[in-house]
C-alpha cells in the first residue's frame, strides 16, 4: 500500500456521539463537536466510487482534524452500490435526507466537503434545485448550504463512463438505465450547465491524481463556473489526509464559505 492509501486504514478517534436518519444499518452520520464553540458544520461525504466494500471510516482522521480547526463535523453513510437499497435512487435519497437533517438541526453554516465519488454527491447535493420535477431529493430553492469543497469529484459521468473508472463504477451505481432522463438527475456537470451563480462552490483536484483524472473537474469548473484549485504533484488520497502537503489548502477552502 502506498504512503497516500495510508489513509484508508490509519486508525483515529471514532465520533462523540452516532445519528440515525433511517432504519438501514448504514443511514447513520458520525458526529464530532471541537472543544470550542463551533465555526460551522462541516458535513464529510466519503467516497469509494459509490461501492459498498467503501465506508466512511477512512475520512475519520480528516473529521478529527477539521474538529481540531474548530468546526463541528459530520460524517454521513448511506446506502452503496452492491447493497439493498444502494446504488441509483437510494444513494441519493440517503444523501439528500442526512444533509437535510443536519441543516434542519443546526443554526451554524453548513459546508458540504466531498472527496471522489463523495465529492459527486455532496455537489448533487447542492444543486438539488436545478433537478427535474419529480427527480429524488428536489428541492424548490436551493439546500440551505453555505458552500461546498468538491475534493477529487467525480463530477462528470459522462467521462467516468466513457473511461470505465475503477472497472465500471459508475455503471454499477447508475445501474442498467442510462438513459438521458437518468443523467439529467445524477450527472453534477449536467445540473450546473448555464453557471452555479454565487454559491460557493470549490474543486481542489490533484493534477497527478491516477484514480479521478483531474478532467472532470475541469470540466465541470468550465461548465459551471466554479472555482477549481489545481494541486501540482498531488494524488488522489492527499487530499484527505490531515498529513498531507495539501491539507492547509483544503482547511482554507472548507474556512472560506464558513465566515
Amino acid at each position: 500500500m502506498s504512503a497516500s492509501r495510508d489513509i484508508l486504514t490509519r486508525p483515529a478517534a471514532g465520533p462523540d456521539r452516532t445519528l440515525r436518519y433511517g432504519p438501514a444499518a448504514d443511514q447513520v452520520i458520525d458526529l464530532w463537536q471541537p472543544a470550542t464553540e463551533p465555526h460551522a458544520l462541516v458535513v464529510v461525504v466519503h467516497g469509494g466510487y459509490w461501492r459498498a466494500e467503501y465506508d466512511r471510516k477512512y475520512t475519520y482522521p480528516m473529521c478529527v482534524a477539521l474538529a481540531t480547526e474548530g468546526h463541528a463535523v459530520a460524517s454521513i453513510e448511506y446506502r452503496r452500490a452492491g447493497q439493498p437499497g444502494g446504488g441509483l435512487p437510494g444513494t441519493f435519497e440517503d444523501v439528500a435526507a442526512a444533509l437535510d437533517l443536519l441543516c434542519a438541526e443546526t443554526d451554524r453554516p453548513v459546508v458540504l466537503l466531498g472527496h471522489s465519488a463523495g465529492g459527486h454527491l455532496a455537489v448533487w447535493a447542492a444543486l438539488r434545485d436545478r433537478l427535474p420535477v419529480g427527480g429524488v431529493g428536489r428541492l424548490p430553492a436551493a439546500p440551505p448550504v453555505a458552500g461546498v469543497v468538491s475534493l477529487a469529484g467525480v463530477l462528470d459521468l459522462d467521462a467516468a463512463l466513457a473511461l470505465d473508472l475503477d472497472d465500471g463504477a459508475a455503471a454499477a451505481f447508475l445501474g442498467e438505465d442510462r438513459s438521458e432522463a437518468v443523467l439529467a438527475q445524477a450527472d453534477p456537470t449536467r445540473l450546473a450547465a448555464g453557471g452555479v451563480g454565487d454559491r460557493p462552490l470549490i474543486l481542489l483536484h490533484g493534477d497527478a491524481d491516477e484514480q479521478v483524472p483531474i478532467a472532470l473537474s475541469r470540466t465541470f469548473a468550465a461548465a459551471s463556473g466554479a472555482t477549481l484549485r489545481e494541486l501540482p504533484g498531488v494524488g488522489h488520497f492527499e487530499p484527505v489526509d490531515p498529513l498531507s502537503a495539501a491539507w492547509p489548502e483544503v482547511v482554507r477552502a472548507v474556512g472560506e464559505p464558513a465566515g
